[in-house]
């Protein structure tokens, strides 16, 4: 299998940042129904949290990671960012069901429209991250959390596409296509946007959980990060495939590269497209469950971390909301 061969297969994790991290555990878990699948610390810097939140399963692809950034502002919204992310359910009936559900917490959110030839409906989480749901059309595995406030047929089912907003069209396509092997599929029209054109890659096969749409606003000020914004996405390397390959293809294509990091859970590489937007290639394995059954309550630590458990956990502050 030559590098061209290779195909990543989708969305693996999206990752966002909280200047309040009890309140966005309180509403992944208690408004949105995901389960807390893993607690862990941010691995570059211990002291902060890195809570991880999913289907039942603690599936790929399933999971929106929330980094603990206490008391900073918030993000500056515009180019060179992840500007939405989308999650999956099943059904016109699950979207009123949201609908219904956002409007009980008193959560803003868009009408249910028809975007891109699937029913959409748009709103912020608590820390103004920019999300939407998105009907899969029943696509793929299910696996509810049976300890949900939410009914398991309306259930959160993953991640869906992912979208980015970027000044020029033209370096981010070479990046997905050549850099990453994304096709290009086609372009539909946003009537709310000035310019209304956003263009849709797919990632491997496509469907709902493997594109990646790219809006082009050149009338946008750089995005500056802070709480609300989404640090990175990453996409899914399917087992078989190796991650020194993919390293290998990138620096090919000039694409400066982290090289792999270990994240214990996944093995990684990180690498800015030219619009500035981060991507992280992640492995579906070993999993979540490499140190035994999920328990997204007791804190989780990497190999390198457990000789310092006692002080990072000193450091850490109780977060005495979160039950797996």
């Amino acid at each position: 299998m030559n590098d061209f061969e290779k195909e990543l297969t989708g969305v693996h994790h999206v990752s966002a940042l909280s200047a309040d991290i009890e309140r966005s555990h309180e509403f992944y878990t208690q408004v949105l129904g995901m389960r807390p699948v893993i607690k862990t610390v941010n691995q570059d810097e211990p002291s902060m949290y890195h809570l991880f939140y999913g289907d039942g399963a603690g599936s790929p692809g399933s999971d929106m990671t929330v980094f603990d950034l206490p008391s900073a502002a918030p993000e500056r919204r515009g180019n060179n960012s992840i500007t939405r992310t989308s999650l999956r359910v099943a059904g016109k009936q699950a979207l009123a069901y949201w609908a219904a559900r956002l409007d009980d917490f008193g959560i803003a959110h868009s009408d249910i429209a028809l975007r891109d030839g699937r029913l959409t409906l748009d709103f912020d989480d608590a820390e103004g991250t920019q999300l939407a749901l998105i009907d899969d059309g029943g696509a793929g595995m299910a696996f509810p959390w049976e300890n949900s406030p939410v009914p398991a047929e309306y259930q959160i089912r993953g991640l869906g596409y992912i979208t980015i907003t970027v000044p020029a069209l033209v370096p981010t396509e070479q990046f997905l296509t050549t850099g990453l092997g994304l096709r290009y599929s086609h372009s539909y029209t946003r009537a709310e946007m000035p310019q209304p054109q956003a263009y849709v890659y797919t990632i491997g096969d496509g469907g709902p959980h493997a594109e990646v749409h790219v809006i082009v606003r050149d009338d946008l000020p750089t995005a500056r990060s802070g709480a609300g914004g989404v640090h990175h996405v990453a996409l899914r390397v399917p087992p078989g495939q190796v991650l020194t390959d993919w390293v290998a293809r990138l620096d090919a294509a000039g694409y400066n590269n982290s090289g792999i990091v270990d994240r214990h859970y996944f093995a990684s590489v990180y690498v800015r497209e030219p619009n500035h937007v981060l991507f992280e290639l992640a492995t579906d394995e070993p999993g979540f469950t490499v140190d035994g059954p999920l328990d997204g309550e007791r804190l989780s630590l990497p190999p390198f971390l457990e000789p310092r458990r006692a002080q990072i956990e000193a450091r850490l502050k109780p977060l005495e909301s979160i039950r797996a």
